[in-house]
């Protein structure tokens, strides 16, 4: 769940420091006050994208952080493992983004920087968003189809089948490349495999190369190698060198009458020892330069040959190979393209029959899933005001083998009895539309282990004792999320366990939001309450907002 959310400088918000609870939080508030501040908040924290032009005016940037607690934190853990960034302390997920007027905006993951996509990643955690936008998705028969695969948890089906289609995709690209490919002449064949034979001479791999390197450096150098590791050599072991300076020394150190100088001299000893020693490397690296002429002319012939082929084909190793397959690929194409093309046929037609039951799997779970589906939302759809509303979701078998999986799906809607089921892009009222989205959404959330969800005004629309329904349905949603809703009803905001209420502040010279907490029975609540029924100042009202609040979520 989501325990802490701090808000710096962010449109008209200077500063807010928010602890939630659990359960059903309501957010309310006049219209323009700044509800979406806070919205706007916690979509930067899962990732979203969010202009400069969300940071207050006269400051240099924004800020949001917050901690989203999980009871079992294993797979966000391994996440976050996966992605090199610390991992939760105690459950604790702490997140951290700023954005800046005038410098690049920054993100953190339990104090780690992050990159903007890891913070995408990790929303799919925490937080599901349904905004006023979501009816519409309904149209989209590829949302309709994203839905119930969601609701049928067949991601693992549809991977494997995703993995045999590309499979055959690949394969029906190399057919195409197969026969529109030119025809190469016999010369062209024999530069080819020429440029072969040069490749394979020699022999390449990403040590060969280094090696071969190192040494034409040092032919090269040889000469210079040579004399100044003499030099090294005879200045420190030769004559009058420091070998002899040093034993020099070593007797002065003995004949010295003092305690500590035979532990300065045993010192001058070790420093003998190691001078003797790297005059001998030196000596040994002076040797190593010595190649005869014939090894120098071979490194120097191998080396022209590796900078011609590096010259024509790319700057590295896998560069020069990858050209040598496919000259070798396209050899080989010219004498039996027929053969290439049934080769490639073949894979296909074994694609498609390991494909077939994957594709029956996957249209028989979401078969079973959309039975399962239509009767738990047209159950919803009677409790929000529908009396015999009929959802059903009509799916089939598609011949078209694609990204669909086999199989596609269609949600059919009518409000009234009598009528037959349509659609739902033809349904005419948004008011129902938005009903049914809700009646959707409240299904799927509650076999979803999102913790967070959070609904925007998604009872626009609505209203009555409609309205209540909604507001109830919200609150069952929360005992098993936790559920923010921005609301304008006050039959749902009396459902909420907990309330938020926004208030823009305005004087001459400024305008601010502040964000309070009120009482679950407060005084300022049933205030609040009122305002939404019409009038706070009104009897009436505060007597209809003080009954309101004692509903009872049926469970």
């Amino acid at each position: 769940m989501l325990e802490f959310l701090k808000i710096e400088n962010l449109a008209l918000l200077k500063s807010a420091q928010i602890e939630f609870k659990r359960g059903f939080t309501v957010v309310t508030g006049e219209t323009g006050a700044g509800k979406s501040v806070m919205l706007g908040a916690l979509s930067m924290l899962a990732g979203n994208r969010a202009g400069r032009e969300i940071v207050k005016s006269g400051e240099d940037c924004c800020s949001v952080e917050a901690v989203v607690n999980f009871a079992n934190s294993e797979n966000i853990d391994e996440f976050l493992a996966e992605s090199g960034l610390p991992k939760c302390e105690d459950g604790a997920l702490v997140l951290r983004r700023s954005v800046g007027k005038d410098k690049a905006g920054r993100c953190f993951v339990n104090g780690a920087l992050a990159t903007l996509s890891t913070l995408q990643r990790l929303g799919e955690f925490w937080v599901d968003f349904h905004g006023p936008g979501e009816p519409q998705k309904l149209f989209s028969a590829k949302n309709q189809l994203s839905m119930l695969d969601e609701f049928a948890k067949i991601s693992r089906q549809k991977s494997r089948y995703l993995e045999i289609f590309s499979e055959i995709s690949d394969a029906e690209k190399r057919i195409e490349e197969l026969k529109s490919a030119k025809k190469m002449s016999p010369d062209e064949i024999e530069f080819a495999r020429s440029q072969i034979a040069k490749i394979d001479a020699l022999n390449l791999s990403e040590e060969g190369v280094e090696e071969l390197e190192n040494s034409y450096k040092i032919i090269e150098n040889s000469r210079e190698i040579m004399e100044k590791s003499e030099f090294a050599s005879r200045a420190l072991s030769g004559e009058g060198g420091a070998c002899e300076l040093l034993a020099a020394a070593a007797r002065a150190a003995a004949e010295a009458a003092h305690p500590d100088a035979g532990q300065l001299r045993g010192r001058i000893d070790a420093a003998s020892i190691e001078i003797a020693d790297i005059a001998s490397e030196f000596e040994r690296l002076a040797q190593s330069c010595a190649f005869s002429e014939e090894e120098a002319a071979q490194i120097r012939e191998r080396m022209d040959a590796w900078l011609g082929v590096r010259r024509k084909y790319g700057p590295g190793v896998a560069d020069v190979l990858a050209a040598r397959e496919s000259m070798s690929e396209k050899i080989a194409l010219q004498s039996d393209v027929k053969a290439s093309v049934a080769r490639e046929e073949k894979r296909i037609e074994e694609a498609k029959a390991r494909l077939e039951p994957v594709a029956a799997e996957i249209f028989e779970k979401r078969k079973a899933a959309a039975a399962n589906l239509s009767k738990k939302v047209a159950s919803l759809l009677k409790k929000i005001g529908f009396k015999k509303p009929d959802f059903k979701i009509e799916i089939e078998r598609s011949g078209e083998i694609g990204k669909s999986c086999g199989s596609l799906c269609e949600f059919e809607f009518s409000a009234n009895p009598g009528q037959p089921a349509l659609p739902l892009a033809k349904i005419a009222s948004s008011g129902e539309l938005a009903r049914v989205m809700l009646a959707i959404k409240t299904t799927m959330a509650d076999a979803d282990r999102t913790a967070l969800l959070v609904f925007d005004e998604v009872d626009a629309n609505v209203g009555g004792e409609i309205g209540a329904e909604v507001g109830r349905e919200l609150a069952h949603l929360s005992l098993a999320h936790q559920v923010f809703c921005v609301t304008h009803l006050p039959q749902v905001a009396a459902f909420g366990a907990n309330h938020l209420l926004v208030q823009k502040i305005q004087t001459d010279t400024q305008t601010s939001v502040k964000i309070s907490e009120l009482g679950a029975n407060s005084k300022e609540r049933v205030c609040e309450l009122a305002r939404m029924l019409g009038d706070r100042n009104s009897p009436s009202a505060i007597a209809h907002a003080r009954e309101l609040l004692s509903p009872k979520i049926s469970k």
